[in-house]
């Protein structure tokens, strides 16, 4: 704490307490019953709903990741931004309508509605595991560094700090809790990301002086083919293949659009969010260019937190810290409360179909409990694991993503396609994703120039192309050659029929024509963005 002035330590302490205030207030709101602790009574308005996306999707990759690639490589990391806000827009206006008539808590739910049984217990388990290996493991072995940065702290005490506060709010205040103080957290993300980006911009003289220190190429977001990180192909035809899987399926993200009071307001709530998503580009990476351009001794990883300690007067410094912290708690709040209505909803409801309301939120609390006590549990081995299995961790999730992208967006578009081919589809992806990751941790014992040294080495996007091609036409062909689905599992659920369950949801004209305008206006800029970093 002694590298902290009395004003750092101060918003930091402010932070803590505002965000203890507000889970205190979800908490004291909370009903027991699980419409109000999993999906917050349903009742969620649009600005609420965009910040929370905004503020569950910004993790310590973000803020450490995104800041070192720009570092590293200039804007092209930011593609993965930008294109978020298309998937956002595809979420709100494609698949919000079916996710919330269809009244599902869950994901996994749905595609049970769907397609059948086994489809939902796939995605369920794949789902928790990669939840419990990825999202809250790294998040805490994150957050005990970057406390351990601020406070002096060891990692174990510092990770125990986030985990119990982080952990008291979302046990108590179920979604309520995690979305408003996402809110919270949110703001003051952007305003202490922002202000660090503008302080390191007038350090480093400006844009003109920037440009002057950094190769040319970093302003360039567009790479060649055979750019080994960020081809052009790659980003048009991979990207977005994830992006649907992540954006459109990922519990931790659509949990809150379940939670919205109507289709307007979780529609209009998608929109604000890409409007947000466009902010990481020049929050987070532009600082990690301006990190490179003021000092040449540092690695590109350290590059975030080589601005907040070297560069940010007092009280600023306590603000973009209070920042982080926000991400990684927001990030853990919302895996912690994910994770939880997935065992509950998606496991122990499915054993015990006849439950009481109380029982189920129960157990969600009772769940949210054990996965603290998991997080806790697992840090003493963190030390023992190294940074390059994270990222193989990570990358677990992402190497699955194209069935799942393909049997909920084909899913919703194309009524004919059945269980059989969404099972099968699943399965062909989890055994080719699972072989790329074996062959990428040993293809230094490979032969260069052979097929398996191919699969092994293909760029990731090129790869994530390449399997959806793959998954879509198998979950397209064995559907054809089998029997079509029953009529309750395409009525009210796929494009084509809408209205045999239930009439579309009503969306007042004035908020439709208001979010149409809105969503022009969004891809418009993203377009003059690209052209501007071409």
């Amino acid at each position: 704490m002694s590298n902290l002035h009395a004003f750092d330590i101060v918003a930091i302490t402010g932070y803590f307490l505002i965000l203890l205030g507000i889970g205190y207030w979800a908490a004291r709101r909370e009903k027991n019953v699980s419409a109000d602790y999993f999906l917050a009574r349903r009742d969620v308005g649009w600005f609420a709903v965009g910040a929370s996306l905004f503020a569950s999707n910004i993790r310590s990759e973000h803020l450490v990741g995104l800041a070192g690639s720009g570092a590293k490589g200039g804007l092209a990391v930011g593609h993965f931004e930008w294109l978020a806000c298309f998937m956002l827009l595809l979420l709100g206006w494609l698949f919000v309508p079916f996710y919330l008539r269809s009244g599902v808590y869950t994901m996994p739910e749905f595609l049970e509605r769907r397609f059948n049984s086994a489809s939902r217990t796939y995605f369920t388990w794949v789902s928790i595991i990669g939840y419990v290996l990825t999202k809250i493991s790294v998040t805490l072995y994150a957050g005990g560094v970057v406390m351990r940065e601020v406070t002096g702290f060891s990692v174990w005490t510092s990770a125990v700090i986030l985990i119990v506060i982080t952990g008291l709010y979302t046990v108590l205040g179920g979604l309520r809790a995690v979305i408003y103080t996402e809110v919270m957290q949110a703001v003051v993300l952007i305003i202490g990301s922002a202000t660090m980006a503008l302080v390191g911009l007038h350090a480093v003289g400006g844009w003109s002086g920037l440009e002057a220190r950094v190769p040319a190429d970093f302003f360039s977001m567009w790479k060649p083919v055979d750019h080994p990180d960020f081809p052009w192909t790659g980003i048009v035809f991979g990207a977005p293949i994830l992006g649907v899987w992540y954006w459109c399926t990922d519990q931790h993200i659509v949990q809150r659009v379940l939670a919205a009071k109507n289709v307007s307001a979780a529609r209009t709530g998608t929109i604000l969010a890409g409007f947000l998503k466009i902010l990481p580009v020049f929050i987070f990476v532009l600082p990690g260019i301006i990190a490179a351009a003021l000092y040449s001794d540092i690695r590109s990883d350290a590059a975030y937190p080589a601005l907040v300690t070297r560069l940010l007067p007092a009280g600023f410094k306590g603000l973009v810290l209070a920042g982080m912290l926000a991400a990684l708690m927001s990030s853990l709040a919302s895996a912690f409360n994910s994770c939880s209505t997935l065992l509950t909803w998606d496991v122990y409801r499915k054993l015990r179909p006849g439950a009481s309301e109380q029982r189920l939120v129960a157990v969600g609390r009772a769940t949210t409990v054990l996965l603290v006590g998991l997080g806790l549990l697992w840090i003493p081995f963190m030390k023992y694991i190294s940074p390059q299995i994270y990222i193989y961790l990570q990358s677990v999730q992402a190497y699955i993503a194209p069935p799942i992208a393909a049997c909920f967006l084909l899913g919703v578009l194309y009524p004919r396609l059945n269980g059989t081919g969404a099972v099968t589809a699943l399965v062909t992806g989890l055994v080719l994703g699972t072989a790329r990751l074996v062959l990428e941790l040993e293809k230094a014992h490979m032969a260069s120039g052979t097929a398996l040294y191919w699969f092994a080495t293909v760029n990731f996007l090129h790869f994530a192309a390449l399997l959806f091609a793959l998954c879509a036409g198998i979950l397209i062909a064995v559907s054809l050659a089998t029997a079509p689905p029953p009529v309750a599992k395409v009525a009210g659920l796929t494009y084509a029929t809408p209205e045999i369950t239930a009439p579309p949801v009503p969306v007042p004209a004035g908020p439709r024509r208001l979010n149409v305008t809105l969503s022009i206006v969004l891809a418009a800029t993203i377009g003059v963005l690209w052209y501007v970093f071409r």
